[in-house]
């Protein structure tokens, strides 16, 4: 019932289950050393309970394990390990010498296996915990080693497993040694300097917490860091998911993660992520594969959910907006939150959270000056915008592209149509949800011609586009009759803009996305567009509107809606400092 098959595959694969029996054991220390990728040499120590004496050549017997009673522990496996076929597997391919002392043992055991049969056995001092040396590996299996990578290559694995677990478990100290390079985690149980001792601290610095708690429990189910927005990367190496502390590899855990970032990653670009799911042992089977990196979740669905929620609200409180530094900076910076304003930074209160009503029916930027003298109120007396976002000042307009603005330390520069299509976007789906779309008939109805594919678009989301105020009906064959569209596409093309909505939904993978791509499609050609020249008030309009939004740092599509220029960087280039 526990048999897998061989579990050997590279030098990674040994090191992998070394590490993964030395936590079993409680160590609180491992130390993991390699030569040659690891096939000359790979040596993983620990502090643990070691083996007692007379159970080590058990330990090297095929489905010998400790870790399981019975038959009916395979329903909810609390360890990494519990197959028992680690240990043969390896000393089947190699020559391996183990010195171990169990606690309760005066003495250790040293034990000398080569391809799967014991040459030496005799007692040795050592102190508590197990040393495993592996030599020489897969040298009775030359097949197998001539397909194996280069010796960088495999050492790059052996660097990302152990660098996968030192996350999982911030509070053991991992030692790795490959020749050329060295790691060492503090194992102080604070993941932060765990992130900051393999990524670096400018790292481990703009990293956000997640958390969801069970009700019932008042346990995490949901818990670990996630990159802020401006920090990412160029694939989904960095992101690392565990279940129980297990490292997984799962499809369904990223692709939650990537959606909880959409609109806040430009496309293409991946978040660094330690996340760390919580489960009832009996919820998740892991004896799937025979590398135990994949697992069956009895509720995927509800697994799903809790990633995004955590991600997602930890995106929109906590999101700052990026900072421009000088050239040469090799670090993406950030406005920190001890820079946050004070009540009284700027003689006038913000806006009031809902925007005129003429703005929310057209899209409008409508100044509304008794709106901006009202002071905002809320539970604490605190702004009612989002605390992450300055309240700004507006300057003037740069190359009638870009609304120039003084916040609390130093300059910002707002993009006026990414900012204008993220507050569209939010006002879309708000009228949305509450079936109150604005649409305007058109006089003349608009004929359009679609293509097979935008057809079957247009049948199946035909109460998603009457929920945006878009009146389409089929006239026969590839014909379809546009006869009304939303109050804020009134100066805009409509056949472009539905035709580029259908385009855009055709995109999209999911069902659960395809409100979200034909609300930003919208948006976009409804938003005013980059050289359009606005009033001062039109730009103090928009800057108070953007203030509201829930997330307003990005535009839809991921790109930036603001930039800050702190006081410190205009200092610095006027020689003031």
């Amino acid at each position: 019932m526990i048999a897998a098959g061989e579990v050997i595959e590279r030098p990674a694969s040994v090191v992998k289950e070394l590490v993964e029996n030395a936590l079993d054991a409680g160590a609180t220390e491992i130390s993991v050393e390699i030569r040659g990728g690891g096939v000359e040499q790979i040596r993983v120590a620990d502090n643990g309970y070691g083996i007692p004496h007379d159970e080590v050549e058990l330990a090297f017997q095929r489905f010998a394990t400790s870790k399981l009673s019975d038959a009916s522990d395979l329903d909810a496996i609390p360890t990494l390990g519990f197959r028992g076929e680690a240990l043969p597997s390896i000393a089947s391919v190699a020559r391996l010498s183990v010195v171990t002392r169990h606690a309760d043992d005066d003495s250790g055991t040293r034990l000398e296996i080569t391809e799967g049969r014991i040459v030496d056995r005799q007692r040795q001092g050592a102190s508590p915990g197990t040393a495993m040396t592996v030599r020489q590996l897969f040298r009775n299996v030359p097949a197998r080693r001539k397909f194996l990578r280069t010796t960088a290559t495999e050492t790059s694995h052996i660097q990302n497993m152990v660098t996968r677990y030192a996350l999982a478990y911030p509070e053991v100290r991992f030692a790795l040694d490959t020749g050329n390079s060295s790691l060492l985690t503090p194992g102080s149980g604070s993941l932060r300097e765990a992130i900051a001792a393999i990524h670096g601290l400018n790292v481990a610095e703009n990293m956000l917490d997640i958390s969801v708690v069970d009700e019932r429990s008042g346990q995490s189910t949901v818990g670990g860091v996630i990159s802020q927005p401006a920090l990412s990367r160029a694939n989904r190496g960095y992101m690392s998911f565990f279940v129980n502390r297990r490292w997984v590899q799962s499809r369904m855990l990223g692709y939650a993660l990537e959606q909880a970032y959409h609109g806040f990653l430009k496309e293409r670009r991946y978040p660094l992520a330690v996340v760390n799911i919580t489960i009832d042992y009996d919820q998740v089977d892991v004896n799937v594969h025979p590398s135990k990196t994949e697992v069956r979740f009895r509720s995927g669905d509800r697994v799903f959910s809790a990633i995004q929620q955590a991600v997602r609200q930890t995106l929109t409180a906590h999101s700052p907006v990026p900072e421009i530094r000088r050239a040469g900076a090799t670090h993406p910076a950030y406005s920190p939150a001890s820079r946050q304003p004070s009540r009284y930074f700027w003689p006038i209160e913000p806006f009031q959270p809902s925007p005129a009503p003429n703005a929310e029916r057209t899209g409008e930027l409508i100044p509304n000056e008794q709106d901006a003298a009202s002071p905002t109120s809320n539970g604490d007396g605190g702004f009612t915008h989002k605390e992450t976002l300055p309240v700004l000042r507006v300057l003037g307009q740069v190359q009638s592209t870009y609304i120039a603005a003084e916040g609390p330390d130093g300059m910002y520069l707002i993009d006026q149509h990414a900012a204008h299509e993220r507050v569209l976007f939010e006002q879309i789906k708000a009228d949305a949800a509450t079936s109150a779309p604005q649409s305007q008939s058109l006089l003349e109805p608009l004929t359009i011609e679609l293509n097979p594919r935008q057809q079957e678009l247009a049948h199946a989301h035909q109460h998603l586009f009457s929920s945006l105020g878009l009146l389409i009906e089929p006239f026969g064959g590839d014909v379809y009759i546009l006869r009304g569209v939303p109050s804020i596409l009134v100066e805009v093309d409509p056949v472009r803009a539905f035709i580029d909505m259908l385009d855009e939904m055709a995109q999209g993978g999911d069902v659960e996305s395809w409100s979200d791509r034909a609300a930003y499609s919208l948006a976009c050609h409804a938003a005013i567009r980059a050289g359009k020249v606005l009033t001062h008030g039109e730009m103090t309009a928009l800057t108070r509107q953007l203030e509201q939004c829930q997330q307003p740092h990005t535009c839809p599509h991921g790109r930036p809606t603001i930039i800050h220029l702190s006081g410190s960087l205009l200092e610095r280039e006027f020689g003031r400092r």
